[in-house]
């Protein structure tokens, strides 16, 4: 999953991302390292804020 990148990308900080997701910075921290699945309403919310599509997300396209 590219979320670490798209964060970054944006100048997010994982605070800021969890705040909108409506859950903890270490849950979301979980996320990105791959220590925990990301719930698929995470993901949809991800995509809109990035404004990119879940397959790009996933890694299932390069096209954003």
């Amino acid at each position: 999953m590219r979320i670490r990148d798209l964060r970054e990308d944006h100048d997010l900080t994982q605070k800021a991302v969890a705040d909108y997701l409506h859950i903890r910075q270490n849950t979301y921290s979980q996320y990105e390292t791959g220590q925990r699945q990301l719930p698929l309403e995470c993901l949809i919310a991800l995509a809109r804020l990035y404004q990119t599509s879940t397959d790009y997300i996933l890694g299932l396209t390069d096209q954003k």
